[in-house]
């Protein structure tokens, strides 16, 4: 039988059914696997069944037949891969919840980008933690949930200790138009793929104060510096920060208004309050999680990261954004290392 054949056979679980979620869900479909998807909003599951859409956050996108969507995590059962792609926040209950219904040895592919606020942990952690058995699969880099679902060109790293698996999880998502590379570096995938949401918020500030293509330029350049300084004080290889989960992330999610995180701090920058923007809110901009913990963490570990503590200054501190901005301006000039 030809390898594609066989894993066409393949029961591929989705937990987590907003544009990311249902993205992953359609591309495995795509590939030919049997995919089901869960999402706690009732609405959702309903539209993806009846009329194979996601209309609350996907809209316009239509879904293969082969994805089925449900409410109930029981669901999950007896899938080969399990993508787990809720809001970083989320990833702890979620799994505490379905753990009862997944086997030791199912394989788990986070797809989750953030650093958990509570406990300062990094996603792969946390999964770690709850699931200490189940191989893990970091899957990150520069993709927008709509350019993936439309079959538009994209690449992202892939990144496991399991040599094997990650060979198959290739066969299981990889397309001509969505590449995936291989890495060993787990901590650097994951890292890149938490923090690049935090600057994508300074580089929202500076677009929505009319400060110029120069300033946001110089501003993802620094950012990287930033990222790189974190990642290898985590063991995580530079190698890693310069590819597509770290600077390919980077430069997608400071560059298009695609970007949640962007777009919150152009609002930011252009004067409406973080109060006002929070609230209510349909899907989550996860940089607004992380840049406390973040900021507290390069504090305790003594990390050089200016941008960080800006953002969580206007954030979370309450500081006016323009002496934000003027403070870090006004910072002693150093070495670029």
């Amino acid at each position: 039988m030809p390898e594609n054949a066989e894993i066409g056979q393949l029961k591929i679980g989705v937990i987590g059914g907003g544009a990311w979620g249902t993205a992953l869900a359609q591309l495995s479909a795509k590939a030919g696997s049997k995919v089901i998807l869960w999402a706690r909003e009732e609405k959702v599951v309903k539209k993806i069944n009846e009329e194979h859409e996601n209309e609350m956050f996907l809209k316009g996108v239509g879904l293969s037949n082969n994805v089925r969507a449900t409410t109930n995590l029981a669901d999950m059962v007896d899938n080969e891969f399990i993508f787990i792609a809720v809001p970083a926040q989320f990833v702890r209950s979620v799994l505490k919840e379905v753990k009862k219904y997944l086997s030791d040895g199912v394989i788990l592919v986070l797809c989750a980008k953030g650093i958990e606020q509570s406990s300062g942990k990094l996603m792969t952690e946390v999964v770690s933690e709850i699931m200490p058995k189940s191989p893990l699969v970091v899957l990150s880099g520069p993709t927008f949930a709509r350019e993936v679902a439309l079959g538009l060109p994209s690449a992202v790293t892939i990144a496991s200790k399991y040599q094997q698996i990650t060979k198959r999880l290739l066969g299981v998502i990889g397309q001509p138009t969505f590449r995936p590379y291989v890495s060993r570096d787990i901590v650097g995938a994951e890292i890149g793929g938490a923090l690049k949401n935090v600057f994508a918020i300074a580089c929202g500030i500076t677009t929505g104060r009319k400060m110029g293509d120069n300033a946001r330029a110089a501003l993802i350049t620094r950012s990287l510096s930033e990222m790189v300084r974190y990642g290898e004080s985590y063991g995580a290889e530079r190698s890693t920060m310069m590819g597509l989960c770290g600077l390919g992330d980077l430069i997608l999610t400071c560059s298009s208004t695609q970007s949640r995180n962007l777009s919150l701090g152009i609002a930011l920058g252009e004067g409406k309050t973080i109060e006002d923007l929070m609230t209510n809110r349909l899907t989550v901009a996860e940089g607004y999680y992380t840049s406390s913990v973040l900021a507290k963490i390069s504090q305790d570990k003594n990390i050089d990261m200016p941008i960080v503590m800006a953002v969580n200054d206007i954030l979370h501190e309450g500081k006016n954004i323009d002496q934000v901005i003027g403070d870090l301006l006004n910072r002693p000039f150093v070495s670029e290392i």
